[in-house]
């Protein structure tokens, strides 16, 4: 189903990330291919981009975040996982992909997945259990790579069966544990540093193959000998663009194809360029939020969040650095809605977010601070100022700092816009070397993402030490033992009671401040291919950077057939 003008259909939120840098070569085109009588090309490229600029290195590693086959999505034609697990519709079974078998205990506590028959790697070797086994193996040897922190006591293989055994429930982190991609044992086995490797010529179960790769673009070719079928897109184009502006120019005119990426003006500068674009924000419970240094100033301080918190307008936000393309974000609890709504607190049922400066600079002069004309002053008689950073090219980012930077001055604070490179601000970001930046949270199962990547303490590290998430360093031993208990529960009252002081901690003490709602954002066309996931079929997210791209790539059909 095409997007309604008015985007109103549109929820929640999800996590992906919305970059930008630049390719400086053109995109391979999308619509190559012969032309058949229904006047859809045959046979036709996909050409999939995203708005990072030239990827300078390659690297395939499934290990490594920033390795070019993970930011530009690839990876996920290559390597597979053992299932695919709807996370914008909740009532969706679980389809098993690698396993053809997935089974868990009543705790959570132990998986059992049985190995798919007939599945061969792209090398023609046999994929096995034993290729499972490994993949998790490598999960409890090299601690660094559990980056979702599953915390496996065991992995034992039995014939065509493998056992999982968790240290704690996987409740809340079963796509987690679902979607790892599985790598051959009898190539990484022989890597002596399967952290940095860069897998130059990587061997996968997926649909696709690498055949080519430069700054430009990475070519994929479809496999004739693949497990699932035939394919009915034989090559896949990965090309990065500027920013966003020259990508959605890309999208608008066919030059690609499929994209997880920002547009501004969306209905006119996509949809109305051709009656087979869609744009789909598939619901989810991830937001935007403004990532503070909880241990330096003047974020240490929590009466200071709390007023920040206060005058950040998120309706504009909503309408000026998202242009309308999402829902504002509501409540207090830092939930989207309606997503949100059953884990809302009664007590916070119907709270808001309102801009007050009033109260703003009430909280700010009770807690001690004062003002010199309409400058406010610290405690020790210092200006109040910060610097709020994302990457230059990022466009909704952009305008939504500078929203903020705007926002402060009501309470006479002096926030500077700052928009290095991308790579200067991820490893800012990751080592704590940073005031205020937004970034996204994870979405899940249940609203424990949300929370713990903002709060927990099982990401915490020491300032100048990367950290996957709670990039703010807040440190709150009593919200994370709450998270724990809340992902390990075992009945619903006990989650429900958890839940409860997660939420009153994360209103009370403000650790970060969620600005905005985040789908699962994609752009695609059906000018050749049809079977698509949209409004009318969400059988799982359209975002081509998701583990579960290999099920579109193979629902794909030629139009007109």
């Amino acid at each position: 189903m095409r997007l309604r003008s008015t985007l109103a259909a549109f929820t929640v939120v999800a996590a992906l990330a919305l970059t930008g840098c630049s390719s400086d070569s053109e995109a391979p085109k999308g619509n190559e291919g012969e032309t058949g009588s229904t006047g859809n090309a045959t046979g036709a490229a996909l050409t999939i981009a995203k708005p990072d600029g030239a990827i300078s290195t390659e690297s395939n590693n499934p290990w490594v975040p920033d390795a070019s086959a993970l930011r530009l999505g690839y990876i996920n034609a290559i390597l597979e996982p053992l299932a695919m697990v709807n996370l914008i519709d909740a009532n969706t079974e679980v389809k098993p992909w690698l396993a053809s078998e997935v089974t868990w205990s009543a705790d959570f506590k132990t998986l059992e997945v049985t190995a798919r028959d007939g599945v061969k790697w792209n090398d023609g070797k046999d994929f096995t259990a034993a290729d499972i086994e490994f993949t998790y193996k490598l999960l409890m040897e090299k601690p660094e790579l559990d980056t979702a922190s599953l915390g496996l006591k065991d992995v034992v293989l039995d014939g065509n069966k493998v056992t999982l055994t968790f240290e704690n429930s996987m409740f809340v982190k079963q796509d987690k544990v679902l979607h790892k991609h599985i790598v051959p044992k009898h190539v990484w086995e022989g890597i002596e540093d399967v952290t940095t490797d860069p897998n130059l010529n990587p061997v996968g179960t997926g649909p696709y193959t690498l055949k080519n790769f430069t700054t430009q673009s990475v070519e994929l070719k479809a496999r004739t000998d693949y497990w699932g079928g035939e394919l009915a897109v034989p090559n896949l184009f990965y090309v990065s663009y500027n920013d966003n502006t020259a990508l959605t120019t890309a999208l608008a005119s066919g030059e690609a194809d499929w994209a997880q990426a920002f547009i501004p003006n969306v209905q006119s500068a996509f949809l109305d360029k051709d009656p087979n674009n869609v744009y789909w924000a598939a619901a989810g419970l991830g937001i935007d939020t403004m990532f503070v240094n909880t241990q330096e100033k003047p974020f240490n301080d929590v009466a200071f969040r709390k007023a920040v918190n206060m005058v950040i307008d998120r309706g504009l936000h909503q309408s000026i650095a998202r242009e309308g393309g999402v829902p504002a974000i509501t409540s207090i609890t830092g939930l989207p809605t309606p997503a949100g709504d059953p884990y809302i607190l009664d007590e916070y049922k119907g709270k808001d977010y309102a801009v007050d400066v009033e109260g703003a600079k009430k909280v700010l002069t009770d807690a001690g601070y004062t003002y010199e004309g309409d400058k406010l002053m610290d405690k020790s008689g210092e200006p109040v100022t910060f610097k709020l950073s994302v990457p230059q090219g990022w466009n909704d980012y952009v305008t939504g700092i500078s929203l903020i930077s705007d926002s402060v001055k009501a309470i006479g604070v002096e926030a500077a816009v700052d928009t290095p490179d991308a790579d200067t601000w991820w490893a800012a970001k990751s080592e704590g070397d940073f005031q205020a930046i937004l970034h996204w949270t994870d979405t899940g199962m249940t609203p424990y993402d949300l929370y713990s990547d903002i709060m927990d303490n099982r990401w915490l590290k020491p300032i100048g030490e990367a950290a996957d998430y709670n990039f703010g360093r807040y440190d709150n031993a009593k919200v994370s033992e709450q998270l724990a208990t809340y992902a390990n529960a075992t009945d619903d009252a006990t989650r429900a009671t958890a839940l409860a002081d997660i939420q009153r901690t994360f209103v009370d003490e403000v650790p970060a401040m969620p600005v905005g709602t985040r789908p699962f954002i994609a752009e695609y066309n059906t000018r050749n291919y049809v079977g698509w996931p949209g409004e009318d079929n969400p059988y799982i997210n359209a975002d081509p950077t998701q583990p579960t791209a290999a099920l579109i790539l193979t629902e794909l059909e030629p139009a007109g057939k």
